[in-house]
């Protein structure tokens, strides 16, 4: 791996996400939740198309733990890739999605290779030096001190071992048509994740993040998920537009005073006009990094 070798800044700076303006908070909130449409998106992910910068440090024999495991997709990825002899601890903040995931594993055979319990990114319950693997998909954006979270997961990894993390960049996705409710889609998303104390924007600070949480040898790099056949495109589509309007975001949206409801019915119309679209792409840039505990 890359040695950055950059000293962790004090405490004061490690509470920042990277805007100067919002305030960090020091609990976890999952602006999504767990609606039907979120959790469609979620059962998509597996290893391959989510953690394939960490498939080959992986082996069998190894201990892994998985933050904000969601429905259990990935995870049951990960415990077949460090079967056999190994064991994955997947955890999450929502007991609810936790039970999801007990069944897929139960479901796919790994019930002895999987153990599931409720934790907080920011304080896990359990020993230092714990885990060969830590693992957070999709998780620092929506925490209110990703730092701290860096340094609960460098904490419980033992020395040598390997954090391994991967966010989206909201502000880095691209589409084709363009299509100015998409525009505004995206402003009002961002807007709203940040009033519930998150940082969309999160893929591109993660290397930054993980300076200030003390590590000194990281790989960083980029991969991206890409939708262009009708298939994959409808799909992407239809479960952001179901996602606008009825899930928790929609809530918070409204709540905050961030949208009324009638503009999250246009930008719901506005996915699924521009998924209408013969020529209709999207991708979605994701930062990750491999950081050497």
């Amino acid at each position: 791996m890359g040695d950055t070798h950059d000293a962790p800044r004090d405490a004061a700076q490690d509470t920042t996400h990277g805007t100067a303006h919002e305030t960090a908070h020091e609990t976890a909130v999952y602006t999504h939740g767990h609606h039907e449409s979120v959790l469609r998106s979620h059962r998509w992910r597996t290893a391959a198309n989510s953690a394939a910068y960490l498939i080959g440090e992986l082996r069998p024999g190894l201990r892994v733990l998985d933050v904000g495991c969601g429905p259990g997709t990935i995870t049951a990825d990960l415990a077949r890739l460090v079967s056999p002899g190994g064991h994955v601890t997947a955890v999450d903040a929502a007991e609810d999605v936790l039970e999801r995931a007990r069944a897929h594993a139960h479901e796919s055979g790994l019930s002895e290779a999987v153990d599931f319990a409720t934790a907080d990114v920011h304080a896990l319950d359990f020993a230092d030096d714990t885990f060969d693997v830590v693992h957070a998909h999709q998780v620092l954006q929506h925490v209110g001190d990703p730092v701290r979270a860096l340094r609960e997961m460098r904490r419980v990894c033992r020395p040598g071992g390997i954090v391994a993390v991967r966010d989206a960049d909201y502000a880095a996705m691209t589409w084709y048509p363009a299509s100015p409710g998409l525009d505004d889609w995206l402003d009002l998303y961002r807007r709203v994740a940040r009033a519930n104390g998150g940082e969309p924007d999160a893929g591109r600070r993660l290397l930054s993040w993980a300076r200030a949480a003390g590590f000194t040898d990281v790989r960083a790099t980029a991969t991206a998920w890409c939708y262009a056949t009708p298939e994959e495109v409808a799909w992407w589509s239809s479960l952001w537009a179901d996602r606008t309007t009825a899930s928790s975001y929609a809530s918070v949206a409204v709540a905050g005073g961030h949208a009324a409801p009638a503009d999250l019915t246009a930008a719901a119309e506005a996915w699924r006009a521009w998924a209408t679209a013969p020529d209709a792409w999207f991708s979605v840039l994701n930062g990750e990094l491999l950081c050497r505990a």
